[in-house]
This record gives structure tokens, C-alpha cells and sequence, in this order.
């Protein structure tokens, strides 16, 4: 029996990267995930590989009657909902004075205002379960150290660490079994850091050298790493853990 067995998730950003290897891990782990994502044909057909444990819902994490859809569809299809996880964002270039403000916004709204919207529609049937549930966002290296190259991601998923964190008090002091806490990976070798990798800002080589040297792993993580991470925190194994910041960066957040 594996550790998601009876659980039922919800993974934004599900179609590839690290929300795909989360649904691919939870499924496995005997679980069973719906796989929200923009890129509704790419997550339609990794829901197909997984099997009947697996379906793929479209979601703009912009748009919370599309949220409520989405966790409706996911009590439709499973019976339940007990773990959300957050892990749909981008990441965008720009310092405050030269960042384009639609960058900015568009960032904040994916990467903040989404998980506000997904946990706002997804908390009433979690606790409507009365089981032991959780909620696992995913942040960043830089919402602990921030990068004056990136101000909206900076700022986005500092928030998030604030918002986090007032879900699990307000969880906890209200007796409600829901658990919140955060994964914040370091760079990560996904389709969000191959567009940093191939942009022609650098040769990719140089440009790989640069993001593995700020972690003193010296090295680019892998999405297995971050989702054994959230699959730890979204089980029963963790169920005295709330509000954490759990790093998987290579160091990055605390070298010197």
C-alpha cells in the first residue's frame, strides 16, 4: 500500500514539469489526481498513460469560477478531494524599474492569486471530508533569498510563503484537519528553466553553469527531487508538519 493510497489530488500545472511528475508520484504511490493545466491536451494524455486513476481538467489559475469547476470535477470523478497542490507559475525576467507591467501582474496573478483562488475553492471540501487533509504549495529558493533579476517571481512567491503559513495557523486554531506547507525548489531542470537555458541571453552552457553555481550542490535539480518532497508533505507521513518551508535547492538558500 503506498502513501497516497485513499488520497485524492488536485495538481495545478499537471501537464508537465514538476506538476507532472507530482501526478505521475501519487498515482504510484496509489493514489488518485486530477491533472489541471492550460495545456489541457498534454494533460489529457499523460492522465490517459496513468489510467483510470488519472483525469485532466482545463484551468486558468486566474479564474476562480474555473477553480471551483475544477475541484467540482474532481469530486465528481473521485468521490473527494484531500490534498491540493499548487505547483502551476511562471517566471519572468525584469528588475523593478524595467519589468513590463504585464509581466508583473501576469506573474503575481498566476503565482499568487491562483493558490489564494485554488485553497479559497478547495478548502470547503476538504473539510468537508473529515480526513486528515493537506495543501502543498510550491515556492522558490527566492521567495527565502530574493534575485534582483526576477521582482515579480520575488515578490509572488514571497507572498505565497505568508499565505501559506496563515492557512495552516488558521487551519490548525479552527481544529480543521487540513495541513499547509511549502516545497521551494532551487533551479530545476523543467520547461520553465530550459526557456531561461535557450533565451540567447548566453550560451546554454554558460547560462547552465551559472544557475548551478547558485547552489553549492553545483548542480540543476530534477523534478523527481521536488516531487518526492511534495508527495512527502501531502501524506500522512507528515501529519504533525504545518507551515514549513521545505528546501530542495542544492543549498542554495542558505549559501553564503
Amino acid at each position: 500500500m503506498g502513501r497516497m493510497t485513499g488520497k485524492v489530488a488536485l495538481v495545478t500545472g499537471g501537464a508537465e514539469g514538476i506538476g507532472a511528475t507530482v501526478g505521475r508520484m501519487i498515482v504510484a504511490e496509489g493514489g488518485s489526481v486530477m491533472l489541471c493545466d492550460v495545456q489541457i491536451d498534454k494533460a489529457k494524455a499523460l492522465a490517459e498513460e496513468l489510467g483510470e486513476s488519472a483525469e485532466a481538467f482545463e484551468l486558468d489559475v486566474r479564474e476562480l469560477d474555473q477553480w471551483h469547476a475544477a475541484v467540482e470535477a474532481t469530486v465528481e470523478t473521485f468521490g473527494k478531494l484531500t490534498v491540493l497542490c499548487n505547483i502551476a507559475g511562471i517566471s519572468e525576467p525584469g528588475n523593478v524599474v524595467d519589468v513590463d507591467l504585464d509581466s508583473w501582474q501576469r506573474t503575481i496573478d498566476i503565482n499568487l492569486v491562483g493558490p489564494f483562488y485554488g485553497c479559497r475553492a478547495a478548502l470547503p471540501a476538504m473539510e468537508k471530508t473529515g480526513e486528515p487533509c493537506a495543501i502543498v504549495n510550491i515556492g522558490s529558493m527566492i521567495a527565502i533569498r530574493p534575485a534582483a533579476f526576477v521582482a515579480a517571481y520575488s515578490a509572488s512567491k514571497a507572498g505565497l510563503v505568508g499565505l501559506t503559513r496563515s492557512i495552516a495557523l488558521d487551519c490548525a486554531e479552527r481544529g480543521v484537519p487540513v495541513r499547509a506547507n511549502m516545497v521551494h525548489p532551487g533551479a530545476i531542470r523543467t520547461p520553465m528553466y530550459d526557456r531561461y537555458k535557450y533565451s540567447g541571453m548566453d550560451t546554454p552552457e554558460n547560462i547552465e553553469t551559472n544557475f548551478a553555481a547558485t547552489h553549492p550542490m553545483n548542480r540543476i535539480g530534477e523534478p523527481d527531487e521536488v516531487a518526492k518532497a511534495v508527495v512527502f508533505l501531502a501524506s500522512d507521513d507528515a501529519s504533525f508538519t504545518t507551515g514549513v518551508d521545505f528546501t530542495v535547492d542544492g543549498g542554495g538558500s542558505i549559501r553564503s
